[in-house]
C-alpha cells in the first residue's frame, strides 16, 4: 500500500506537492469515489485511480535535461499564449514536467522528470543541491561588490544564504562583466535580485550546472535523456548535503 500522492506523482501526473492539491480540491477519485484527505493509502495494482475523470496508469520513469532558451515558459501553458517548455515534448507519450523553474528572459539548463519523489528530493530546500549560472552584468562590479554575493546579502525576503561567485570575463568597452554564481536555494529569481542588490542589473541569465550535472555539448532548444548513472549522482548530491554536508561557501535564480 502506498500514499495516493505518491502513486499519482509516479504516475507522472504532477510533482507530488500538486499532487496534493489535486486530491483536497477533490479531483481524485479511488474505485470511484471522490478522495479529499491526504495520507489515504492505495493499492495501485488493485485500485483504480482517476484524475478529473481520466484513469491513471504508471508510467516508465523518464528523467531529461533540456536547454532551455530564453522565452519560454517553464510551465504547461501558459495564459498570455506564450512558448512554454511542454512544446518540446509534444512527441515523448510520458507525461513530464520541470524540476524548478527558469524564468522566462533565463535560458540554460533544466531538468524535467515524471518522477514525483525525485523532483522532490531535488527541490526541498533542506538538499540544497547547488545551481550554477552565467550571469552577464551591466557595469563591472567591484570586488567588495561581489563579497556581498560571497557573504549572503539582504533581499526583501530575507539575507541569501553565501554563494560562490568569479569573474569569467570583463568587456571595458561596453562595460559590461561575465560573472559566474553558484546559489544554494531557490527562491523566485533570485540571481537577478542579488545583482539588482550590489545595483548591477543582469542582461543575460543563462544556467549551466545543476549538482553535478552541466549543460556543456547540448544545443539551445535540444534535449536528451540522462544516463542512469547522472541520475544517481544527482539523488546521492541532494542526499549528501540533506544530510548534513556543509558548504564551504553556500533552487532557483
Amino acid at each position: 500500500m502506498e500514499r495516493l500522492q505518491k502513486v499519482l506523482a509516479e504516475a507522472g501526473v504532477a510533482s507530488r506537492r500538486k499532487c496534493e492539491e489535486l486530491i483536497t480540491a477533490g479531483r481524485v477519485e479511488v474505485n470511484d469515489q471522490v478522495v479529499t484527505t491526504l495520507g489515504v493509502k492505495v493499492d495501485p495494482s488493485q485500485d483504480f485511480i482517476k484524475v478529473d475523470g481520466r484513469p491513471i496508469r504508471r508510467q516508465a520513469k523518464v528523467y531529461v535535461i533540456f536547454n532551455k532558451p530564453k522565452g519560454v515558459i517553464t510551465s504547461a501553458k501558459d495564459p498570455e499564449g506564450r512558448k512554454t517548455v511542454t512544446e518540446f515534448f509534444k512527441n515523448m507519450k510520458e507525461r513530464i514536467y520541470p524540476i524548478g523553474r527558469l524564468d522566462y528572459d533565463t535560458e540554460g539548463l533544466l531538468l524535467l522528470t515524471n518522477d514525483g519523489d525525485f523532483a522532490h528530493l531535488l527541490t526541498h530546500p533542506k538538499h540544497h543541491v547547488p545551481r550554477t549560472y552565467l550571469a552577464t552584468v551591466k557595469g563591472i562590479p567591484h570586488g567588495t561588490q561581489l563579497d556581498k554575493l560571497r557573504n549572503g546579502i539582504e533581499l526583501d525576503d530575507g539575507m541569501t544564504s553565501p554563494a560562490e561567485v568569479e569573474y569569467q570575463d570583463v568587456d571595458m568597452d561596453k562595460k559590461e562583466a561575465v560573472i559566474k554564481i553558484t546559489i544554494y536555494e531557490g527562491r523566485n529569481r533570485q540571481v537577478r535580485r542579488m545583482f539588482d542588490a550590489i545595483h548591477h542589473p543582469i542582461i543575460k541569465l543563462k544556467r549551466v550546472q545543476f549538482g553535478p550535472l552541466q549543460l556543456s555539448g547540448l544545443p539551445r532548444g535540444k534535449f536528451r535523456h540522462l544516463t542512469p548513472q547522472e541520475v544517481e549522482e544527482l539523488r546521492n548530491e541532494a542526499l549528501s548535503a540533506g544530510g548534513g554536508k556543509t558548504h564551504k561557501i553556500q533552487k532557483g535564480e
